[in-house]
């Protein structure tokens, strides 16, 4: 299972990028956590995001281990700091994004199935989750905690000089080339410019790192490549370039779109199944959306209990449709 993150010792301190979902498919922050808490005491740390965000229980987190990290934390923002991912970047001792670059904050959600007693016990763990990046915003940029909670109701994105200008970054640089293994689509206020940068394809020179994502430093230059006879090889390879037989070139962006419909389809059943930490497996095992939904059903009817006749008590009566069926019926219609 591939990290959303990695860490690498430098000469003169330590670089942290984070290039992924914080937190996805069930990878959580205790290895991150770890590795950062083996750094020496003191280490100058560079972290370089380009995330959409993630689980914020993990941001809050890793947040907080960065600021009691005892080196100097600057957070360079290669391209976007999404959600759980620009409350991470507030622990920064100094905040530098290029001039296309872009921070957004939002009210962290959530998802429940359960009863109404469940559901509001969601709503409550929300409201205090979300009082943690209300202080980490307006500590950094000096509003008052009303001011940034109507900020994060709104979606609010900022573009590089709106986030210095209303104190939420330092500085400016020069722009950088914007590329994300996400799709940013997802968030209602995106603003289109960031919409249509990320959906291109990185160029083919190009390299990632081992999450798969690319790495840039401060010029938009990949840095590191930790295998450059794999990366030869991959490149002396032309099946991408060849046509198939029937003449036409493959579509990079809709086989893209494909993979990320497909992973987004499997992580929808998957919580709607209220199993989450299964999607991580379905997907490493390229599992088909009907292989998803026979393997939850099955996982619901083992974790549901039997009433015994000679014990009754309280439920559904006989005449009541299965929950299988209910669960198999949203299936079919998400699917």
């Amino acid at each position: 299972m591939a990290n959303w993150y990695a860490i690498r010792v430098r000469g003169t301190g330590a670089e942290v990028a984070i290039y992924d979902e914080i937190g996805a498919y069930g990878v959580s922050a205790k290895g991150f956590l770890a590795e950062l808490g083996a750094l020496p005491e003191g280490t100058p740390v560079d972290l370089r995001l380009n995330s959409p965000g993630g689980s914020v229980f993990d941001a809050v987190a890793i947040h907080n281990a960065l600021k009691r990290h005892a080196g100097p934390v600057t957070v360079w923002i290669d391209g976007i700091a999404a959600s759980a991912a620009s409350y991470i970047a507030m622990a920064g001792d100094e905040i530098v994004m290029p001039e296309n670059a872009f921070l957004m904050i939002h009210n962290p959600s959530g998802l429940v199935m359960g009863t109404a007693e469940d559901m509001r016990a969601m709503a409550e763990a929300l409201d205090k989750v979300k009082g943690s990046p209300v202080s980490g915003y307006a500590a950094k940029s000096g509003r008052t905690p009303e001011e940034v909670s109507a900020l994060m109701a709104a979606e609010t994105w900022f573009d590089a000089g709106d986030a210095v200008a209303q104190g939420f970054a330092d500085r400016l640089i020069e722009p950088v080339r914007i590329a994300a293994n996400f799709d940013i689509g997802r968030f209602r206020n995106a603003p289109p410019v960031l919409v249509e940068a990320v959906g291109v394809e990185p160029a083919p020179d190009n390299e990632t790192d081992g999450a798969g994502t690319e790495v840039t430093d401060e010029t938009g230059q990949v840095e590191d490549a930790e295998d450059e006879q794999a990366a030869a090889a991959d490149t002396a390879q032309p099946l991408a370039e060849t046509p198939p037989p029937s003449g036409a070139p493959p579509d990079p962006a809709a086989i893209r779109a494909e993979a990320i419909g497909h992973a987004r389809a499997v992580v929808d059943l998957c919580r709607l199944a209220g199993q989450p930490q299964m999607a991580g497996r379905f997907l490493e095992e390229d599992a088909s959306l009907d292989e998803v939904r026979t393997a939850l059903l099955a996982a619901k009817a083992e974790a549901e209990p039997e009433i015994a006749p000679h014990h009754p008590q309280p439920g559904r009566s006989s005449a009541a449709r299965p929950w299988g069926e209910i669960v198999a019926r949203t299936f079919k219609l998400k699917g």
